[in-house]
Formats: C-alpha cells, sequence, structure tokens
C-alpha cells in the first residue's frame, strides 16, 4: 500500500510540472525554420510597400535571394545585370577603343645634377675629422653673438655648410660661420652622410 502512495505521489508531481519546452519545434533542419520563411516573407511585403530591398523566392524555394537597387551604386560585380547590358561584341569594341588610346613612352636618360656649388656630400666623406676638432686657424673677433646672427641667416645648417664651402672654406671663414675651426659651419654635421657609407 505504501508502494502505490508512492507511486501515486510521483505520479502527481510529475503532472503537476510545467513541460520541457522543445527547442526544434516548428525547424526543419533540411530546408530551414518555418518561423524563419513566414517572417522573411511579411518582410518582403514590408519592403516592397516602401521601395527598399525587395527578396525574390528562388524556384527551388532555397530561400529569399536580397536583389538591392539603389542609384549611384555600381552593380558591376553582379553578373546579370552586367550581363543584360553587356554582350561579347561590346566587350570587343570597348577593349579595341582601349587599345586606340594606349600610347608606349620610351623611357629617357636620367638627368644629370645641374648644381654647380659645391658639394656638402663629397665634403663630409673626404674630411675625416670630428665636430669640434679644430684643424683651420681661426681669428674671431666678432665674437659668438655675430656667429649666432650670421647663422641665423640661413634656414638649415646644409645650407649654411655650402654657403660656408663656397666663400672659401674650410681654409677661410670670411663670413663667420665656424668659430671653432673645425670645418663645420652653423653647427652642420658630416656623421649621418659618414653613417650611410659605412
Amino acid at each position: 500500500m505504501r508502494l502505490s502512495l508512492a507511486i501515486l505521489g510521483v505520479v502527481t508531481v510529475a503532472a503537476c510540472a510545467p513541460p520541457v519546452p522543445d527547442s526544434a519545434s516548428g525547424v526543419d533542419l533540411i530546408g530551414g525554420s518555418s518561423y524563419e520563411q513566414q517572417r522573411e516573407a511579411e518582410l518582403a511585403g514590408a519592403a516592397t510597400a516602401t521601395g527598399g530591398t525587395e527578396l525574390v523566392a528562388t524556384a527551388e524555394d532555397a530561400g529569399p535571394q536580397v536583389s538591392t537597387n539603389h542609384s549611384g551604386i555600381s552593380d558591376e560585380q553582379d553578373f546579370q545585370a552586367v550581363a543584360a547590358r553587356e554582350s561579347i561584341q561590346s566587350d570587343a569594341e570597348r577593349l579595341e577603343a582601349q587599345r586606340q588610346l594606349y600610347q608606349v613612352i620610351e623611357p629617357t636618360a636620367v638627368p644629370g645634377r645641374t648644381s654647380t656649388g659645391p658639394n656638402i656630400v663629397e665634403y663630409a666623406l673626404t674630411s675625416g675629422n670630428q665636430v669640434g676638432q679644430k684643424v683651420y686657424r681661426r681669428t674671431n673677433l666678432l665674437g659668438s653673438s655675430q656667429t649666432a646672427r650670421n647663422c641665423a641667416k640661413y634656414p638649415s645648417a646644409d645650407l649654411a655648410q655650402e654657403a660656408f664651402l663656397k666663400a672659401g672654406g674650410p681654409d677661410r671663414d670670411r663670413m663667420s660661420l665656424d668659430p671653432d675651426g673645425d670645418g663645420f659651419a652653423c653647427g652642420w654635421d658630416p656623421r649621418p652622410f659618414r653613417k650611410v657609407v659605412n
């Protein structure tokens, strides 16, 4: 009797428990969800009414295909759109038109240097002293403030070095650009040029 009451209690509790939802209900594992198909059909009707994206069902009912129709966007990647307006003949005509425009430009010799001034790269490679190492005799009567003013006239140290070499440097410093006598005007540094060669 006790066993009968226990079985009856278990059956009663089982009957009161909520049913377990079937997560696969409404899903056709081969053709897709019937809910999804219904939703796509509803969206297709709403989208067509608003003039947006149009959903078209294929003959095999493999699902909707989206075809966009936006003005100003190229459809060159759409085979059907291109095939509708182009043909083998039109491709041949376009190719021939492009061949008519094709030009062959013969290569020419690279122009040589036109600079007649001193070459600071060559000077950097041929001078062996370090920056600040006195090699040339200087009599700096004007002082360092005058050197700073003279160097300020040049937008870069490279241009100052070119002007210095053109005016008789490194042996002479007529413009007071190299007061320490190292042969390098206005703080110009030959080391970057030397590093490229080494």
